[in-house]
């Protein structure tokens, strides 16, 4: 590639509070303030470690962020860290400038909404005023390069004014409380959304008057409790300026009698370990590392891809271990397709896990059981084509394996999925894999290697909706950089292009999944299953 003084315009998606709501102050007059200095940044991905997000609102036009060469789209997003009017944003574009892009703003740093959109950017300084918009997140999504390197910022500048003084109305009292789902040691909950004037930020449980979680939908899977054991719940609204409503009307709940002895929790992602640490502000895998402790689960399940790039021992021990190597002796993992980048394939993956954890029972794949469910670890390197294998050994034996279970409800996890929405898209090559877990009448299959979140119905080998099928989830959300994802399949039940960690409920018969975001709230969640 032709060396260059590092010019590299990078779209960061920025983080643009949602909620257009009424004109604010007049852009550029003395009531907005400069809100993004020095404040928390997310990237879609960095040149490299000196170019990094921080670097565009730190005040100083020296510094940079820049993104990766020759990639479109790519973002940069900014946490003001309270809700604000946003009136105007100014960006001081390097020589790699954006010719396409828009800046976006949300409430909750998930939901974004377009508030401006550029089609023949020039570079330089671009000064966008009158912008009229709320929120607390905003992002600057470049989606044409000008030039065949990324996109570069010296300053990305959000103007404005906080609402911690102009918004004192509360939300409306939550609604139509309901659970449902309800086993020995779990309670699916649901309600109605509340109304703001400016908009809902989340929602607080409350159990027996104590606050037990909270959650960004109008859905919440309480887990935990004991068997035969009454509980009150309410539920009330809260919004980004602090204020919070009254709870809701109160309802009870009633776990059912026994079956509580095989319940337990599962941690789940793909896709974890970037070549970064905690000392960087933008490394996403220690603080999905952090959400996995906030679960406590009883097993840590990965999905692949474990290190990056090339998984060598080394890496392991750099990266993957400061964060979710605190895991390890808890942890059941797979391969995915990076950990054979290593010389030879495989080596990182196998001397940092040791035989004990990689191979378990003398394969890279394997089974294993706990409580009343049966989990399959599946290589599935062999399946898509990488190791260039038609008819893997490992088929014949998952046969052989899932024939001999005498668990109730089964579980099998692998690296590259069968249907996605995201950048790698459906994979004919794991048909023959697909299909035996489906003929077996499996529950519940785990993905990785697209990085975004995707949910499915339960679908049949053809992947139509079909209650008799399992539950396809992609979690490649463990800290790898997001992919693009496009408008989801007829079965998709919810699409996220985010980071989070699944919380998996078990009991003896059932399952339950939950979406837990950096912060530990609620993204999504599933309904209570019936295993079949």
């Amino acid at each position: 590639m032709k060396k260059r003084t590092k010019i590299s315009a990078v779209l960061l998606p920025v983080l643009l509070v949602v909620g257009l709501g009424a004109a604010q102050a007049t852009a550029g007059t003395t009531a907005d303030s400069l809100l993004s200095r020095q404040k928390p940044v997310l990237t879609s991905s960095n040149e490299d470690g000196v170019l990094t997000g921080e670097k565009a609102v730190d005040g100083s036009t020296s510094t940079r962020w820049g993104s990766l060469e020759g990639v479109d789209p790519q973002w940069i997003s900014v946490d003001l860290g309270q809700p604000a009017a946003i009136n105007r944003v100014k960006l001081l574009w390097e020589a790699a400038y954006g010719k396409a892009y828009r800046i976006e703003v949300s409430n909750d740093g998930t939901n974004f909404t377009t508030v401006k959109s550029v089609t023949s950017g020039n570079g330089g300084t671009d000064d966008l005023t009158g912008l009229g918009a709320r929120g607390r997140y905003v992002r600057l999504v470049g989606t044409q390069r000008a030039t065949s390197y990324g996109y570069s910022l010296y300053e990305l500048e959000v103007y404005g004014t906080v609402d911690s003084s102009g918004d004192t109305q509360a939300p409306s009292v939550p609604s139509g409380l309901a659970a449902s789902g309800i086993t020995a040691t779990s309670a699916n909950l649901s309600w109605t959304a509340s109304t703001d004037n400016v908009g809902v930020s989340g929602y607080d449980v409350l159990r027996n008057g104590t606050v037990v979680g909270s959650s960004a939908t109008t859905q919440f899977n309480d887990t935990g409790l004991t068997a035969d054991t009454s509980y009150q719940y309410t539920v009330r609204a809260k919004d980004l300026a602090g204020n919070v409503s009254g709870a809701s009307t109160a309802i009870t709940v009633k776990t059912s009698v026994g079956g509580g002895t095989g319940s337990f929790v599962l941690a789940a992602a793909g896709d974890i370990a970037d070549q970064c640490t905690a000392s960087s502000s933008s490394c996403i895998h220690p603080k999905t590392a952090n959400v996995v402790d906030f679960i406590k689960p009883a097993n840590v399940i990965t999905m692949g891809d474990n290190q990056y790039d090339d998984a060598h021992l080394s890496d392991f021990r750099n990266y993957y271990d400061k964060s979710w190597g605190r895991f390890k002796s808890i942890t059941k993992p797979i391969p995915g397709n990076h950990e054979t980048y290593s010389s030879p394939a495989f080596a990182g993956y196998e001397q940092y896990f040791g035989s004990a954890i990689a191979k378990p029972q003398g394969k890279r794949y394997y089974s294993w059981d706990k409580g009343n469910w049966h989990f399959v670890a599946i290589d599935s390197n062999d399946f898509s084509g990488e190791n260039g294998l038609a008819e893997p050994a490992q088929l014949t034996w998952l046969k052989a394996d899932l024939a001999a279970n005498t668990k109730g409800c089964i579980a099998v996890y692998y690296h590259h999925p069968r249907f996605s929405s995201g950048d790698h898209g459906d994979n004919e090559a794991v048909v023959p894999l697909w299909e035996t877990v489906v003929n077996a009448k499996a529950d519940l299959v785990l993905n990785g290697h697209d990085h975004h979140y995707e949910r499915f119905l339960p679908q049949d080998k053809n992947g139509n909706v079909n209650s008799n099928g399992p539950v396809q989830i992609i979690g490649g959300t463990g800290g790898k950089t997001l992919y693009p994802v496009t408008s989801g399949h007829p079965s998709t039940a919810k699409l996220l292009e985010t980071f989070g960690v699944l919380k998996l409920s078990m009991t003896d018969n059932t399952f339950q999944s939950t979406l837990l975001g950096l912060n530990n709230q609620v993204l999504d969640a599933s309904p209570t299953y019936t295993c079949h």
